[in-house]
């Protein structure tokens, strides 16, 4: 046997002891992978809040998502379609109002799409909680959602239109029908005012917060 000065020895056994440190942490970190179950890569589905399908929908203060039953609205929803709350439990005069002016509009090629319609009160708050996240303060979010203690969305009186077109028509012919835009800021919302039929729709509020209703 060839002699080895001890200098030398106690380097190997230096370097084997490593070697065996490192190959049982390499098996160590092999076995704990190993034994990890696969996360799923699947969601459960839920209604989107608004009229097109969004990967983040509300949820409610409690964590449970909102659906079409708090007055979510899918897509392609038009003012005929009475199996979505939103439209169902819309007031029934504006509702018909609603229907007489999309038949009379469909002549023009225009078709009423809904956008927004009833909503719970659960719903509108959370919509106005996200909306003094959004832009930062009460004050502003006020201009764009209303309590839902004020909210004519929760009292089944409003609804928001979708498409250009449909509300350029309305625009034009919807006080013929009892169906006026409110809100200056927003082009979208129709409410009915049955006396715009003879004197016009009334003038329009800057936005909600100028409008006394919003004022409870």
């Amino acid at each position: 046997m060839t002699w080895t000065p001890p200098s030398a020895r106690t380097t190997t056994r230096r370097i084997r002891r490593l070697l065996v440190v490192d190959l049982i942490a390499v098996i160590a970190v092999i076995t704990t992978l190993g034994c990890q179950a696969p996360k799923s890569s699947s969601t459960s589905p839920s209604s989107s809040p608004s009229a097109a399908s969004s990967s983040n929908p509300l949820h409610s203060e409690h964590g449970g998502a909102l659906g079409e039953a708090d007055g979510a609205v899918p897509d392609d929803v038009t003012v005929f379609d009475d199996a979505i709350p939103a439209v169902a439990n819309l007031d029934p005069g504006l509702r018909k109002a609603l229907r007489q002016a999309a038949t009379d509009a469909a002549d023009d090629g225009v078709e009423f799409y809904v956008n927004n319609g009833w909503r719970s009160p659960e719903y509108q708050n959370q919509l106005l909680r996200e909306a003094v996240s959004k832009y930062g303060s009460a004050d502003e979010a006020a201009r764009w959602v209303a309590t839902a203690v004020t909210s004519p969305h929760v009292s089944g009186d409003a609804v928001d239109i979708g498409r250009s077109a449909a509300m350029a028509w309305l625009s034009e012919h919807g006080a013929e029908y009892g169906l006026c835009q409110v809100y200056r800021n927003e082009p979208w919302h129709y409410e009915l005012r049955t006396t715009a039929i003879d004197r016009g729709c009334p003038r329009m509020y800057a936005d909600p917060t100028q409008d006394p209703r919003m004022q409870q």
